[in-house]
Order: C-alpha cells, then sequence, then structure tokens
C-alpha cells in the first residue's frame, strides 16, 4: 500500500480554464452526480482544495493499493495452423483480423502476455536473411506472404497492454515429408549433414555446434530487430519415444564418436544432456548480450524425473529427451520457468499439485515459476476432457503457493484455440473469476532492480457521451520505460489498465454507476517490470 498524504504529495498539475470553457458543460452536468460534477468543475478550472492541514490538524491520508502482479500468459501455436493463423490461404486481412481477435480475447480473458511461435521447424515468421517464410502463413515455405507478421503482432499486442513473448524452436526441423519441399534457404537444404532422420521427423542435431550457432543467430537477429518481451524455447530438444518407432536410436553415432576422438569422456547419454545444457545456458547468455532487459523462458516437460516428488510416474525427460531442466532453473539460466504441468488435480501418477510444489522447491535461484497448465484439455470430446473448472482450480492452487518462497507467480494457457472457442465455457469462467481484474507481470529484478522515476500527469474533463477524464502523462523515468499502469478509483473501487509507454494521453471514465472517478495513480513501468512510485491526482 501506498499512504499518500493529501495536499503534500498529490502530483499533478491540473489543467487551467474556467467552468465555461468546458466544451458541453450543461449536457454533462445534467448526466452526472453531484461528485462528479464537482470532479469534472476541478478538472477544468484547476481549482483544487485538498483536505486541511495545518498545526492542530491531523494531516489525511490517501491509500494507493499495491499494484496487483501475476503472470497471466497464452501460448499461440502457429505450426501446422494449430491456433494462428486458421489456414494457411487466409489473405493478408483475414490473418491480420484473426491475430487482432486473438489478441482482444486475451484482453477480455483477464491475460497480459502471448507467446507467440516465431520458429517452428527452421523457419520465420517474419522477413529473415537466415531461414524461409514460414508454410503456415501461404501454404509454401519460403512464399513472402506481403507483410510481417511478427511487427504486427508485437505493436498490436503493447497497444493492447500485453507482452509478446518471441517463440522459438531450436532443434526440430521438420516431417520427413517436408524433405521434398524445403525451401533453398532452409537450413536442412544447405547443411544436410547437421539433420538426422528419426521415426517419422527431421532434427537438427543437438550435438552439433553449427545447428547451436544458426539457432543462436536466429534468436539474436529477433532481440535485435523487434522489441518482444522475451525468447522463450519449449520441450523439444532431443525427440520423444514414439511407439510407431519402438525402440529407435537417434542417429547421432557418428557425431558421438567425433567427440570422444577429441578426448571427450562424458558417457553418451551424459553428452546428449551437456549439448542440450550449453545450449540453454547460451541462449541464456547470448540473449542478454543483445537486449539485457530481454527475459529468457523455457517450458520443460512438468515431470524432471520419475519418483520426483515421490509417487510421480511418467516418461523420464532427463533420460529420454535429456532435459536436465532442474539444473537450468538452479543454475539461472532461465529467467522463468514454464514446465508442462498437463495433469489434473486429482490425478495421483501426475499430481498437479505435487509437482508445483517440488518445482517451487527446486527454484533456488528464486526464477519466475510460471507452470503450463492444459486448457487444450477442456471439452476436447475425450474421456479424460476437462471441464473448465479444473483450469480455475489449478490456477487458484498456483496463486495459493505464491507467497512461498520460490513459488509460482502466473501460469501459461496451453492453448489459443480452447480459449477462442470458449470450450467448456473456459473464456468466461477465467474473465469472470480468477481473472476477473487486470495484473501486472512481476518484476525480474535479477536483471535491473532500480525503479524508475514517477511520472507527472495532468488531468482534464473531455465532454461527450459518456464524460471522459483526460490525464497527460510526462516524464522519461530516468531510464528507458515500457508501460504506464494507470489506476483510477471510483467509490470503493479501483479499475486498472496498461499502456505502452509511447502513449501518452489516456482517457478513463470519468464517472462509474453513481460513483465519480474520484483518485488516479500512474506508475512508469521499466522494461523488466519494476515500478515507480504512484503520480497521484485526486478529486477535492
Amino acid at each position: 500500500m501506498i499512504l499518500v498524504r493529501t495536499g503534500v504529495q498529490v502530483e499533478p498539475t491540473l489543467a487551467r480554464g474556467s467552468e465555461r470553457r468546458c466544451l458541453g458543460w450543461p449536457a454533462v452536468r445534467a448526466t452526472l452526480s453531484c461528485a462528479a460534477l464537482a470532479l469534472l468543475a476541478t478538472a477544468c478550472t484547476g481549482d483544487r482544495s485538498d483536505l486541511p492541514t495545518g498545526p492542530g490538524l491531523p494531516t489525511p491520508t490517501f491509500t494507493v493499493p499495491d499494484l496487483p502482479r501475476e503472470f497471466r500468459g497464452l501460448w499461440i501455436a502457429t505450426v501446422a495452423n494449430i491456433d494462428w493463423p486458421s489456414n494457411s490461404s487466409l489473405t493478408v486481412a483475414a490473418q491480420q483480423n484473426e491475430l487482432l481477435a486473438i489478441l482482444d480475447l486475451a484482453v477480455a480473458t483477464g491475460l497480459n502476455a502471448v507467446v507467440l511461435q516465431v520458429r517452428a521447424s527452421g523457419d520465420a515468421l517474419y522477413p529473415s536473411t537466415l531461414e524461409p517464410w514460414a508454410r503456415s502463413l501461404t501454404g509454401t515455405q519460403g512464399t513472402d506472404p506481403g507483410w510481417d507478421p511478427l511487427s504486427f503482432a508485437v505493436t498490436a499486442a503493447h497497444d493492447r497492454g500485453l507482452e509478446l513473448h518471441a517463440w522459438f524452436n531450436p532443434f526440430r526441423a521438420g516431417n520427413l515429408s517436408d524433405t521434398t519441399r524445403l525451401h533453398p534457404l532452409h537450413f536442412a537444404r544447405r547443411r544436410p549433414d547437421l539433420t538426422r532422420q528419426h521415426c517419422t521427423q527431421l532434427w537438427f542435431d543437438p550435438g552439433e555446434q553449427a545447428v547451436h550457432d544458426q539457432a543462436i543467430a536466429v534468436v539474436q537477429d529477433v532481440v535485435g530487430r523487434y522489441a518482444v518481451d522475451a525468447v522463450h524455447i519449449d520441450d523439444f530438444f532431443y525427440p520423444y519415444p514414439d511407439t510407431r518407432c519402438p525402440n529407435l536410436a537417434f542417429a547421432d553415432s557418428a557425431v558421438y564418436a567425433r567427440y570422444q576422438a577429441g578426448g571427450g569422456t562424458l558417457s553418451r547419454d551424459d553428452w546428449r544432456r551437456d549439448n542440450v545444457n550449453r545450449f540453454v545456458q547460451r541462449l541464456y547468455q547470448e540473449a542478454h548480450a543483445i537486449a539485457p532487459t530481454i527475459r529468457v523462458g523455457v517450458s520443460p516437460f512438468g515431470i524432471w524425473r520419475p519418483g520426483n516428488p515421490t509417487g510421480i510416474v511418467g516418461l523420464d525427460a532427463y533420460g529420454s529427451i535429456y532435459a536436465d531442466s532442474r539444473l537450468w532453473l538452479q543454475r539461472g539460466w532461465v529467467d522463468y520457468l514454464s514446465p508442462q504441468l498437463y495433469w489434473s488435480m486429482a490425478s495421483t501418477g501426475q499430481s498437479f499439485t505435487a509437482l508445483v510444489d517440488w518445482w517451487t522447491l527446486q527454484n533456488t535461484q528464486r526464477r519466475h515459476l510460471w507452470p503450463g497448465l492444459a486448457a487444450y484439455r477442456v471439452a476436447d470430446g475425450t474421456g479424460s476432457a476437462y471441464a473448465a473448472s479444473e483450469i480455475a482450480s489449478q490456477l487458484s492452487f498456483s496463486r495459493s503457493r505464491s507467497g512461498v518462497a520460490g513459488g509460482p507467480t502466473g501460469n501459461v494457457l496451453y492453448n489459443t484455440t480452447s480459449l477462442r472457442l470458449n470450450r467448456g465455457g473456459l473464456a468466461t469462467l477465467l474473465s469472470g473469476g480468477v481473472f476477473g481484474s487486470p495484473a501486472l507481470v512481476p518484476a525480474t529484478t535479477w536483471l535491473d532492480a532500480t525503479r524508475p522515476a514517477a511520472p507527472t500527469v495532468t488531468v482534464a474533463s473531455v465532454a461527450g457521451s459518456p464524460p471522459q477524464l483526460r490525464i497527460t502523462i510526462a516524464g522519461d523515468g530516468g531510464k528507458p520505460l515500457a508501460w504506464w499502469v494507470v489506476r483510477w478509483r471510483n467509490g470503493s473501487t479501483w479499475s486498472m489498465r496498461t499502456h505502452p509507454v509511447t502513449r501518452r494521453f489516456v482517457d478513463i471514465p470519468a464517472s462509474a454507476g453513481a460513483s465519480a472517478t474520484d483518485a488516479i495513480a500512474v506508475h512508469a513501468v521499466d522494461r523488466v517490470g519494476n515500478a515507480s512510485e504512484p503520480a497521484v491526482w485526486r478529486a477535492p
């Protein structure tokens, strides 16, 4: 809570002018309560009269609530047109409208971030000299769609107060059926010696240094050219076991033999894990070398190893896909970890609650822990389908652990389609329940712990139906900023919006029901989420 002494720390200078100069004042007067009328008169005249202060009189105080913080993310899968675009034959306008609808849905649901897949299989959702255009945009890999989806998405997300995280797949090259139609720029065409055929898939070998170099160069290119808020990789490192090809070994014997010939002494399993470990560590370092305040996130398989914690059974990601995700978390090679906890609260062998608590205990570096939730299972037509209440319960459980050291401070939903279709009433339930009020993304203070300076604000009335208050925001925070967080009070209810720092004018309602807007608080927020003290305006 922030206590502001009225008459001492009230921040803005109000707009000057007389009541009679307020455009449309008679019409406004007819529609407002007395309290709202007094507010607008003050906004127009600048005639402020704070509560009295002086010798013998108590100094009145005003409480600004703490900023609510929670990460609320949504994965947008583009591979095979899973989430967006809905098909590869849409016009540019249709693709853009679909994406805008997804972003609007995210805001309406109460989310504050989207995780957009920009490199699914050695291709690009943006113009690149390193890799060809993604097939999901036009139906043909390498065909220019006539626009830059990533640039469009970043701008549109930020305009709506949403973070945009760029999601990359570093080692997945495509399906075997793709090999005859890969574009000449595709890395598998340029360096076929670095690819491996595995069951039905084509894979970039994680044991090859040139594969690492290519993936890192792609990430650096995006970080250097686009104002993305984070870079993100998922759980595809080495191939998952596939029942269609039982006991099939990954074809890296020659690469491993070369490693041994060079003096390497690790077993093949440890060597594979080391390949992935080195990539994750390098990704963290190289992304921050380009943009020190960008965040790096990983969403691994939700079980590190069976038996951790006791009673957990299932795939051994450590031994099967060579992902030592606990190590990355404990070494601080991630800014956030989103283990894919795609199991129910009631599950025994893969208990959601037990896994949340286990990952919390592993989070010794106190990085952000934002578990991934299986929204795709809601009303999916299977015998194990979730009710929408399952996701709401999981979100509530995660929130209940947020006060524990290392505990979750948010979640990510997979996938967009289940939310867009409102399966089982999921979007409706979330927007009216656990996400019923907005929240700001938690600050990443280990990258930068310095709070920006508070802005200054000027408030003036804007005639219309309904009438508005216009907030003009000034100041640069003394450091690079990302957002303004604008909050206002009607009666005892606080509302909140997040706006990009490029927006210097914000209009808010002058009243809500019978209550006038009687207080405004504006925070400057930097690129890692540190918020300034509020600039506070109060009606007399």
